[in-house]
């Protein structure tokens, strides 16, 4: 556990650290806006540009816990920290992509229920191709794939179904062949782990189509009852053996 006054991050990676507790970085990772907040980013980080996960937040030349867990950290790159946490609640961080369930129609936004304490916005304008004329036929109960834009404490989330260059990208109104399960947040960052041992073994017995959301949530599409059964077994013998806690 770190001290009232700051130890150095390397030396509790993969140990327990506490809310308030402040890791100190090595010089080299020195930011150009002191304070700045850093967060995970699906793009290439600078040399030298440390990047910030879930459970973490800058203070001055360190690193201040805000949830308890297993401190991680992934030197490739400009390297990176986060908190590995068995939290149950899903807390909306921008840029990450979540299915949300369509709840209600306000205006020209759409509610959708997210896993998180409230609802996330959605535009009808979010959407590829979408206009005032041309509005994307998305009705209550539909699942939608998208992506965090504004995610902090004092606002409501928003998502959106685009990336920066307007194209979907994957993203939008999800099939209604499928089916939606949910399984634990720890479980899901470790599907989503580049050569995920659990994603490869179940390829090597059938062949399925995944759509997963940090949120917790997964998307299957599966063409037979027999199929999704087995599916759903082997889920929960290798989360239990995994984690040791039941699906």
């Amino acid at each position: 556990m770190a001290a009232e006054r700051g130890m150095a991050a390397e030396a509790f990676v993969g140990q327990v650290v506490l809310p308030g507790d402040l890791l100190l970085l090595p010089a080299h990772y020195d930011e150009d806006a002191e304070g700045e907040r850093l967060r995970l980013s699906a793009g290439a980080a600078p040399q030298g540009r440390l990047l910030c996960g879930p459970g973490l937040r800058r203070s001055g030349a360190g690193l201040l816990v805000t949830k308890c867990g297993l401190l991680r950290h992934r030197p490739a790159g400009g390297g990176a920290y986060w908190v590995d946490s068995q939290q149950k609640r899903y807390v909306p961080v921008k840029g990450d992509h979540v299915i949300g369930i369509v709840t209600a129609k306000a205006g020209d936004v759409f509610r959708l229920d997210v896993g998180g304490s409230e609802p996330a916005s959605l535009s009808y304008l979010a959407f590829e191709g979408a206009t005032k004329r041309n509005r994307p036929n998305v009705q209550v109960g539909d699942l939608v794939y998208g992506q965090f834009v504004v995610a902090n404490k004092d606002m409501e989330p928003e998502m959106v179904c685009i990336d920066s260059s307007g194209k979907s990208s994957g993203m939008g109104l999800i099939g209604q062949d499928g089916f939606l399960f949910k399984v634990s947040l720890g479980l899901i960052r470790k599907l989503l782990a580049p050569k995920c041992e659990i994603i490869q073994e179940l390829s090597q017995l059938y062949p399925f189509e995944l759509v997963l959301g940090m949120n917790g949530r997964i998307w299957d599409l599966q063409k037979g009852c027999c199929g999704l059964g087995m599916y759903l077994a082997k889920w929960r013998v290798l989360h239990q053996s995994l984690l040791g806690v039941p699906l």
